[in-house]
């Protein structure tokens, strides 16, 4: 296949799996609308809130980046050089070590469910952190479930699946939306416990009939040759992708001590993962595997173009958003969550944790892509480093700007931390790629930050005007967050355009194409 060829049906793929993790992602905003609807940032929020996370962030920690970071590499490798027969093999066994593991870990969890979360959320009171601990045993199996379902995501992705794949959260959240609608006033806040693990099981079932077709075939398996490189190479994976779990826990921690900080922030999170994660882990989950196969090539120069036109694809429009989320994360919020028993104060903490968590949206994305082109070399020292300096730096930021900006001050400190651990991967890379970040990519880039100012001081103007004229109402907030959004996208690929930025083309040829399909 040519290279154009080839980049047009990147595009093409990235641009499905982007619609199909949107309709995920918008899922999950449902999903969190009815959660504030239904408990705003009370108690039970703030106690399910933790719950919910702490399983999914020690598999985070310890499993889900470190499965697609070295298990995929491997199972690439072997795919390439040994064939399907084998790669299933290693899978097989991969699989069988991996529900072992978060079986023993999902059984620790439960035992140890208050111990867990007085070290967690040690600012709660007594109720909460009783309520919490109760759910939290409900809630760890999720562990087994995300480890099998993270695992079959790494070889259907690995063999071309990725639509399946990026499916699995519409299906999860599709459950629990039902839960919220037709049974969570009967069975309340333990109830959507259970809806959750239910929701987290079927990640993992809706996977299996792909796999099935594929010519996978389970059979219970416990070791294989080609797992020590596996695990060798997992640890320092492992310690690397540790950042963004340790961080979320880290400002948990500091944010149960804030009255309503804890929802405050998983509810900014959600929306930031919402906005920031469609559009990044939908470039970094296609390109992934590529970079695998082009790194056991030894194509280089093919690899090192991947990285840098899925970097300055990712900043072309990660900048504006930035820029465009700060300016309006209050009627965002507003309008998303303050219905039912949300109220204005919920908004207030919730917006500002939104608008200094966007800081760290470009680092965030950046970070992503350089992380993954180590572990297509298989490299995990480099962003085991820059992870440890991020989480030391988390901590030191919280203890310094929680007492003086609250919610605001642990959103910042975590930007920051994201922004710092990417700027460590780019010294690296830039010395061991020569030509990734030449003279046009950063003229380019200035050309980006010039069309986000411009953008930026037009929406600013928008939206100042709109909210002085109209009095408030839900209608009147969503007439100036649509106009204001409209016209600062209209802005910024109009100012592109004038500058030839050369992603307009890009944008351009995904439109021409959706017109027609």
């Amino acid at each position: 296949m040519q290279e154009p060829e080839k980049k047009e049906n990147r595009i093409k793929t990235v641009g499905v799996v982007m619609v199909i993790t949107f309709l995920g992602k918008v899922m999950g905003l449902v999903r969190d609308m009815l959660m504030g609807h239904k408990f705003a940032t009370g108690m039970a929020s703030n106690a399910f809130q933790t719950a919910s996370q702490i399983p999914r962030n020690f598999f985070d920690a310890v499993f889900a980046s470190a499965i697609s970071s070295s298990f995929i590499p491997i199972f690439n490798e072997t795919l390439e050089k040994e064939g399907k027969d084998e790669a299933f093999r290693l899978s097989r066994s991969f699989f069988t070590l991996m529900g072992l593991l978060t079986l023993v870990l999902s059984a620790l969890g439960m035992a140890f469910s208050m111990p867990l979360t007085n070290l967690i959320a040690n600012g709660f009171d007594q109720e909460t952190a009783e309520l919490c601990s109760r759910l939290l045993t409900i809630l760890f199996p999720t562990m087994f479930f995300s480890g099998v379902a993270f695992s079959v995501v790494g070889v259907l992705q690995s063999l071309g699946e990725f639509n399946i794949p990026a499916a699995m959260s519409v299906f999860s959240n599709g459950i629990i939306i039902l839960y919220y609608i037709f049974l969570c006033d009967r069975f309340g806040i333990y109830g959507l416990a259970v809806a959750f693990l239910v929701g987290w099981a079927m990640q993992a079932l809706v996977q299996i009939p792909s796999l099935y077709k594929l010519g996978f075939r389970y059979r219970f398996s416990l070791w294989n040759p080609r797992l020590k490189r596996v695990f060798t190479l997992m640890l320092p994976v492992m310690v690397s992708t540790w950042i963004q779990p340790i961080n979320q826990l880290i400002s948990t921690r500091f944010a149960s001590y804030i009255d309503g900080g804890v929802s405050a922030m998983n509810y900014a999170n959600s929306l930031y993962t919402i906005l920031a994660g469609i559009l990044v882990l939908s470039v970094t989950n296609v390109i992934f595997p590529e970079m695998s196969r082009l790194t056991s090539q030894a194509r280089l120069t093919e690899l090192r173009d991947l990285i840098q036109s899925s970097l300055r694809s990712l900043m072309f429009l990660l900048l504006p958003m930035t820029v465009g989320l700060m300016l309006l994360a209050k009627p965002l919020v507003q309008l998303l969550y303050q219905h039912g028993t949300w109220d204005e104060a919920s908004t207030l903490i919730t917006s500002r944790a939104l608008t200094w968590m966007a800081v760290g949206m470009v680092g965030y994305g950046v970070q992503n892509v350089l992380v993954r082109a180590f572990y297509a070399e298989k490299n995990g020292k480099i962003p085991m480093i820059s992870g440890a300096v991020s989480i030391l730096l988390n901590i030191v930021l919280c203890y310094v700007l929680s007492p003086v900006m609250d919610v605001a001050g642990l959103a910042l400190a975590s930007a920051l931390a994201s922004t710092a651990s990417a700027v460590l991967l780019l010294i690296p890379t830039s010395r061991r790629m020569k030509g990734l970040f030449n003279a046009a990519f950063w003229l380019d880039v200035l050309k980006m930050v010039v069309c986000t100012a411009l953008m930026g001081v037009v929406v600013w103007l928008v939206y100042t005007v709109l909210s002085g004229w109209l009095a408030y109402s839900t209608l009147a907030v969503a007439l100036e967050l649509g106009c204001s959004v409209l016209v600062g996208v209209v802005v910024y690929f109009l100012a592109a355009a004038l500058l030839r930025i050369p992603e307009i083309d890009l944008v351009r040829g995904f439109l021409n194409k959706l017109k027609k399909n």
